[in-house]
């Protein structure tokens, strides 16, 4: 239970930072056009990235030790930035939520829309194949609950994020609450930073 937990926290965290793909389903969501479409689309993307990180990092890492080691300091480096740059956001950009309007696009265009912000986002392969992946080999040989808990937390978030965004319009269009999201983010990645090698 304890391996789960830590693999659905971890996947959780990586998820929450603000980005194209997060602020794409809150809009459908705010909207109310699409959302199972969509969130079934960022879910099983993440289920397919995360399988390709843990099952053909955790081989890789058997057959090479050398790169867990090197996977995990450059993993921390990688949180040690994201969390300074969620922490300088809080401190500096405004994030406003304005829907683009009530026109509804096709679900063709919203599916295209969907896998672009997903599959193009450089910051997806990072978190997924390569920091739950070699994060997951600490856990060997219970890893499978680490990479179950990491699944349940995509589904769990793209969907409780699409549906419970109607329920969050009044919030996030203000600005004070992006900042407060961002640097609870900020902080939460330089605590997981730090854990990586202690």
């Amino acid at each position: 239970m304890p391996t789960y937990l830590a693999g659905f926290t971890l996947g959780i965290t990586l998820i929450l930072a603000i980005g194209a793909q997060n602020t794409f389903v809150l809009k459908q969501g705010i909207k109310q056009q699409h959302v199972f479409l969509v969130c079934a689309i960022c879910a099983f993307s993440d289920a397919i990235l995360i399988s390709f990180g843990v099952l053909g990092f955790g081989y890789l890492v058997k057959q090479f030790p050398l790169i867990e080691t090197i996977a995990r300091y450059a993993g921390m480096l990688f949180l040690i930035w994201y969390g300074l740059s969620s922490l300088h956001s809080s401190l500096t950009q405004r994030h406003v939520m304005n829907p683009e309007g009530n026109t509804s696009k096709g679900v063709w265009k919203t599916a295209l829309f969907c896998l672009a912000f997903t599959w193009l986002n450089p910051h997806v392969y990072l978190d997924t194949v390569v920091l739950l992946g070699s994060i997951s080999t600490q856990y060997d040989p219970h890893q499978w609950y680490f990479y179950a808990g990491a699944l349940t937390a995509s589904f769990v978030f793209f969907f409780s994020l699409g549906y419970g965004a109607k329920y969050l319009t009044p919030i996030f269009r203000h600005a004070r609450s992006w900042q407060i999201l961002e640097f609870i983010i900020g902080w939460v990645m330089l605590f997981l930073a730090i854990s990586l090698v202690v």
